[in-house]
């Protein structure tokens, strides 16, 4: 009977390569979703909001994803308003007040130019609010991603949104929408002033998928860890020669008349 191989064998140089890689993989992903998670608490904590302004075309492009570096960035953006796409948000609040950001597009360009949302103010009621501009206009505002509350619209046909998303907003445009919206910095005639104090509270869990993912990957990496350890053990065991099992049979017996 042959002996079986030990730990160093060439018989799991395969198996010792496959578990290595699957280890700096799942510990690499799992070190790279850390970063993400670690990075986006960093960029919430940051306050931008009394930095100099700066050009949007610095900061986001209309088919480019939203900078998270940038969340609360005063932008300054030209173009023509598009008053048929403007939209009211539920669940603001203003002095205590619960209310409705009024929101219109403003297409960085000529009216057929992708938009930008812009949330020129705040109104208790969307029949008190004024006519929505028309023309040219320029502004400065902060500029904030899309919200994804997952909260539910129960009227998709009417112009009052639950939520500030770019899949909601562009069902009330003919045009491209950018993955983001301002909040002017102004006060638009006929509103209350919007202030991001209004924004949804983020919460203490920003960012927690990634850090779940990272978690995710370090439990493959002991999975991982342990399968080759099963199977390294299984192959190099010492298993009795048949005299010896043959031996322990007998030992076993159970006597014949008894």
């Amino acid at each position: 009977m042959s002996a079986p191989p030990n730990l160093l064998s060439p018989r799991l140089w395969g198996a010792h390569a496959l578990m290595l890689v699957c280890l700096c993989a799942a510990l690499g992903l799992g070190l790279w979703q850390l970063g993400s998670w670690q990075a986006q608490r960093e960029q919430a904590a940051r306050d931008l909001t009394d930095a100099a302004p700066i050009a949007l075309a610095d900061v986001i492009g209309p088919d480019d994803p939203f900078p998270g570096a940038y969340v609360g960035q005063p932008v300054e953006l030209a173009g023509t308003w598009v008053p048929d796409g403007t939209v009211f948000v539920s669940g603001r609040e203003y002095d205590g007040a619960a209310g409705y950001w009024v929101v219109t597009p403003l297409a960085i360009g000529d009216a057929s130019a992708p938009a930008v949302p812009v949330v020129r103010g705040w109104v208790a009621d969307p029949a008190e609010a004024p006519a929505a501009p028309t023309g040219e206009a320029r502004l400065v505002g902060w500029l904030q991603p899309t919200e994804g509350t997952g909260a539910v619209d129960p009227d998709p046909h009417d112009d009052v949104l639950p939520q500030l998303r770019t899949a909601d907003v562009i069902q009330h445009v003919d045009q491209d929408l950018y993955g983001a919206y301002v909040v002017d910095r102004g006060s638009a005639p006929g509103l209350e002033r919007a202030t991001l104090e209004q924004l949804p509270d983020a919460g203490m869990f920003t960012g927690l998928r990634n850090f779940l993912y990272s978690l995710e990957w370090w439990v493959f990496a002991g999975f991982a860890v342990f399968i080759w350890w099963r199977y390294v053990r299984d192959v190099t065991r010492v298993e009795p020669d048949g005299e010896t099992a043959a031996e322990d049979d007998r030992e076993h017996a159970v006597p014949s008349g008894t």
